[in-house]
């Protein structure tokens, strides 16, 4: 995996897409929804983040999201 600087300050946005390892013909994102939906809550409960935008695709997921005060604390 490729490793990438990050701004660990309040209010910085990250822009990042997620991909499936199998992309072709893969709608898993799309047809288990639900398990995606809990995973975000799981790791918002841990590390707080606001959620700017996001493109549910059936094989990838853009996002970007904004840093929380306590999460660039708990990261620096």
């Amino acid at each position: 995996m490729t490793e990438y600087l990050r701004a660990w300050l309040p209010g910085a946005t990250w822009f990042f897409t997620v991909d499936l390892a199998e992309r072709r013909g893969n709608r898993l994102l799309v047809e288990r929804i639900d398990v995606l939906r809990t995973a975000v809550r799981s790791v918002r409960v841990r590390h707080p983040f606001h959620l700017e935008a996001v493109v549910i695709l059936p094989d990838h997921l853009p996002s970007s999201c904004i840093n929380i005060d306590a999460d660039c604390q708990e990261m620096a």
